[in-house]
């Protein structure tokens, strides 16, 4: 009697992670655009907040991850000659480099696709000579090219593709959809 009444309660305990695992989780949605100003965000994304935010915070970290070069005439090389201009750091620390020529917003949406209630995450973007778009590449401080030096120029900068003006839709999903995807029919759901 007693074995069976440790086994009833073994598996009454162990139930609610067996039908915690068969539950879908909610999708989970990163909606991220590039913008060349408050405006086009807003445009693309109806929510005139969030922009401001993200371009405050994108301008608040541009000179720190600027590419940076000792020379305007090193820094022409890369970027339009009416992009380079003498910066600070946040350090104090003055160099030439390219203006911040639009910002990264990055939002997540529920399931519903309603946004969460997390800050939009911003950084700022920079614009070459050839019409091509970089960010700060991750790692460092806060994803911020503050590592490199004066010099270093476009080193701690990773090129992308976005299109500008367009949000763009990325979906990560949850425990449930992977499980299912893998077993290729749906348990409990």
């Amino acid at each position: 009697m007693k074995r069976s009444r440790t086994t009833a309660l073994l598996l009454m305990s162990a139930a609610p992670l067996l039908f915690t695992a068969c539950q879908k989780e909610e999708q989970v949605q990163v909606q991220e655009g590039l913008y060349t100003s408050v405006e086009a965000c807003t445009t693309a994304t109806a929510d005139p907040s969030a922009c401001r935010n993200a371009f405050a915070e994108a301008q608040k970290k541009s000179a720190d991850a600027a590419p940076k070069y000792a020379t305007k005439e090193a820094c022409e090389q890369d970027y339009k000659p009416e992009q380079c201009v003498q910066q600070h750091t946040s350090a104090g620390t003055s160099f030439i480099g390219p203006m911040m020529m639009g910002f990264f917003m990055s939002q997540m949406l529920s399931n519903r696709g309603g946004l969460a209630p997390q800050a939009p995450a911003s950084a700022p973007a920079y614009q070459d000579k050839s019409a091509g778009w970089a960010r700060p590449a991750p790692g460092g401080s806060g994803g911020l090219n503050t590592a490199s030096g004066i010099g270093a120029g476009k080193a701690g900068l990773a090129p992308v593709s976005s299109e500008p003006n367009r949000a763009v839709t990325a979906s990560r999903s949850g425990f449930g959809s992977t499980s299912a995807r893998r077993s290729g029919s749906s348990v409990g759901g």
